[in-house]
């Protein structure tokens, strides 16, 4: 499913994080995320864009 919401505790599993690292990258800017009634929710297909991207700046550096 392309559409797929994942919550914080769903992505966490999925990237292998750890939450409060999670909540770091969101403070910062870092991880594409939106809110839905003031909790946090991630489209893994964004995610997925964005795992790409960091593939190819670790690449370049």
């Amino acid at each position: 499913m392309t559409g797929e919401v994942m919550n914080v505790d769903e992505l966490a599993i999925y990237l292998k994080m750890k939450k409060p690292t999670i909540y770091k990258h969101v403070e910062q800017e870092r991880l594409p995320h939106f809110r839905v009634g003031g909790s946090l929710r991630f489209r893994k297909n964004t995610i997925d864009k964005w795992i790409e991207e960091q593939e190819k700046c670790s690449v370049r550096s």
